[in-house]
């Protein structure tokens, strides 16, 4: 399940919460993911909010944003590579109120090695987490849902 992290100076977003609902949701669909518990539930972003004395490029400038999105080996191909980048950088500007900070953005693609990541205490692997969203299916199905 991806993990998002957004590193920004405090103040830049309006509604911190909403932003971070709608990377994520944004994420699963990008993704191709089934809309499942497994995958609602741990499809997470984080905001964290620095001062702007804990930002600056070489002129001093603070006004930047860092997204890191981790995902498990090969979660994204390259068509959603470029689609993580760019509609990732729309929604830091629309949560900013100022597009103009797309210039300023970075996103950075990570992938966990096999087994290097876990949740609910296990490390886990893509077979293993392809086997618990088929398991999870399955179960939904039998009650009528999904």
């Amino acid at each position: 399940m991806p993990m998002i992290d957004v590193y920004a100076a405090a103040g830049t977003f309006g509604d911190p919460h909403a932003f971070a609902q709608k990377l994520a949701s944004e994420l699963m669909a990008i993704e191709q993911v089934p809309d499942i518990p497994m995958f609602r539930q741990n499809t997470a972003a984080f905001v964290h909010e620095l001062p702007s004395s804990g930002i600056s490029n070489v002129d001093g400038d603070s006004t930047y944003v860092r997204v890191q999105v981790l995902t498990n080996a090969g979660a994204l191909d390259r068509a959603k590579q470029l689609a993580v980048v760019s509609r990732f950088t729309t929604i830091v500007g629309e949560a900013a109120g100022d597009p103009s900070i797309a210039e300023r953005t970075w996103v950075l693609l990570t992938e966990a090695i096999e087994g290097g990541w876990g949740l609910a205490g296990h490390a886990n692997t893509n077979e293993e987490l392809v086997a618990a969203a088929r398991a999870q299916i399955a179960e939904l199905q039998s009650k009528g849902g999904p």
